[in-house]
């Protein structure tokens, strides 16, 4: 009979680095690309690359604010339905996206 022991990991509390780890996370990262051995990752030809997705499993932390908008903006995002918070963020990602692609 094998006893079967499972562990839930939350990303969000994950235990402190301990210093081993801390030493090694700071000897790779000193380390050139050009002596990083990436010879077992298979390269992904053009046909990937053409179906890829950017950002597609990012989800960034949201941070809670306090915003102040005219109010007939504000009547605007509301009027189109639940989930007029993302909207708002949406918005604001597209100007950020805009502004900072064209630096």
């Amino acid at each position: 009979m094998s006893k079967i022991v499972r562990h839930r990991i939350d990303p969000a509390n994950l235990p402190p680095l301990t210093e081993k780890q801390k030493e090694e996370l700071a000897a790779l990262a000193l380390l050139p690309d050009s002596r990083i051995d990436t010879s077992d990752i298979p390269s992904q030809g053009k046909a990937f690359w053409a179906n890829a997705t950017r950002g597609q499993f990012y989800k960034p932390v949201k941070a809670s604010t306090t915003v102040r908008v005219d109010a007939d903006v504000l009547a605007w995002l509301k009027g189109q339905g639940k989930g007029y918070q993302t909207r708002i963020n949406a918005i604001l990602r597209d100007a950020m996206l805009r502004a900072t692609s064209q630096k």
